[in-house]
């Protein structure tokens, strides 16, 4: 009822589609998903597109899990969840996460009281993950994330859902050293440089360095800095189309809250120029508008993927921590389902390994009896088995016979 109701306020706000074309989306939806090998293999192009427009509210808990892989997750870990979510979790990570599950939208109802079914399985959730992946543990940014999930899956596909995000979108970044943002920071700078210049000046002016604000946008993938209706269409194009998306709407933001003269000018300091950041009208936040600014920057993957690997190679090579894997990054729904059917396919053609079987050794059989053929005959053997002996010319006649006394 809690998350119906908050989704029916979400549809009430201006600059929604007509319920006709929202009807429409949603029979697509139905029609792709029900032959989604078939639709991923053979028709992508109209899947990114059906995500841009935004996934109706109605089937986003049956569209998420199939975008990020989380649904063929939990088939091939069919029992992973429960047993996890049984099992005790280690102190340290439980008293860390209890301290944070009150912040995770204090306003929704679903999360309002500590004995509600929405912060009792946000605790389920992110204790699940810090046993799945102990080396990880539990990063404070995780918590909103599962939140949005709970708000559309139950609880085992939003854990799955939230592992595709951890280790597949975002591998690196919920780490104990979060070396993939310090990576994604650099990028994120080298891009505003090329297609924002003067904003990348005043930001290097007034000291304001990408740690100050992107940790907040990417981690938590805009759920505490944007409304929430723009969040959810983020979140469509984001598990369709991966980390470029979010490069997207960073660059947007940027250009929303500091691409005027006046805008910069209003903002002399370090200060003035965060709280522009967080600031910006919301009627230029609202979903409709600000999706359609964020697909029209002119940022690809192949642009993506060379400013990755230009800012890789100037990282000092003595920084703590683990070096950033950003190959382990996939770009989006696609990429996820060729690796996963690839997996499929290695693992139906995988060649068994030979057993060796070892049979008991076998009881030594009496010694074979020689039959007692003593003063027979085999002409006699023959005589008493099958009768009287066919009678025929004699042995002398058939030896003194020649050619040409053969008759026929």
């Amino acid at each position: 009822m809690g998350k119906r109701k908050f989704q029916g306020m979400c549809a009430s706000r201006p600059g929604q589609p007509p319920a006709d074309l929202i009807r429409q989306r949603e029979m697509k939806w139905v029609e792709m998903t029900s032959h989604w090998e078939k639709t991923m293999s053979r028709r992508y192009k109209k899947v990114k597109m059906q995500c841009r427009k935004g996934i109706p509210s109605a089937l986003r808990a049956r569209c998420w899990p199939l975008l990020c892989g989380a649904q063929m997750c939990q088939k091939n870990n069919p029992s992973t969840y429960q047993e996890l979510a049984v099992a005790p979790g280690d102190p340290q990570w439980m008293e860390t996460i209890g301290r944070d599950l009150h912040r995770q939208f204090p306003l929704h109802e679903m999360f309002v009281s500590p004995q509600g079914h929405g912060q009792r399985g946000l605790l389920q959730v992110l204790k699940a993950y810090t046993l799945y992946r102990p080396e990880q543990g539990y990063c404070q940014a995780q918590g909103p994330v599962a939140a949005v999930l709970l708000m559309h899956l139950p609880p085992e596909e939003a854990f799955w859902c939230l592992v595709q995000i951890c280790e597949v979108y975002l591998p690196g970044y919920y780490g104990p050293h979060m070396e993939a943002v310090q990576l994604d920071a650099e990028v994120f700078m080298a891009l505003l440089r090329r297609l924002l210049p003067r904003v990348h000046k005043h930001l290097q002016q007034v000291g304001v360095g990408p740690l100050l604000y992107l940790p907040e946008w990417f981690l938590c993938l805009f759920t505490r800095s944007l409304p929430f209706p723009t969040v959810l269409r983020i979140w469509d194009a984001f598990l369709s189309e991966g980390a470029k998306v979010l490069f997207r709407v960073g660059l947007t933001l940027m250009r929303l809250a500091l691409g005027t003269v006046e805008q910069r000018t209003a903002c002399p300091g370090l200060l003035e120029t965060l709280g522009a950041l967080r600031a910006i009208p919301p009627s230029q936040l609202q979903e409709e508008t600000f999706m359609s600014q964020v697909h029209s920057v002119a940022l690809s993957e192949r642009d993506l993927q060379r400013e990755v690997r230009i800012q890789l190679a100037h990282l000092p090579k003595s920084s703590p921590g683990p070096a950033p894997l950003p190959q382990a990054r996939l770009p989006g729904a696609q990429a996820i389902f060729e690796s996963q059917q690839l997996a499929r396919v290695r693992e139906s053609t995988k060649p068994e390994i030979p057993r060796i079987v070892v049979q008991p050794p076998e009881e030594p059989r009496p010694p074979r009896r020689k039959p007692q053929t003593r003063g027979k005959t085999f002409h006699g053997l023959l005589t008493r088995s099958r009768g009287p002996p066919i009678e025929g010319p004699s042995r002398s006649h058939r030896g003194s016979a020649s050619f040409l006394d053969t008759r026929f």
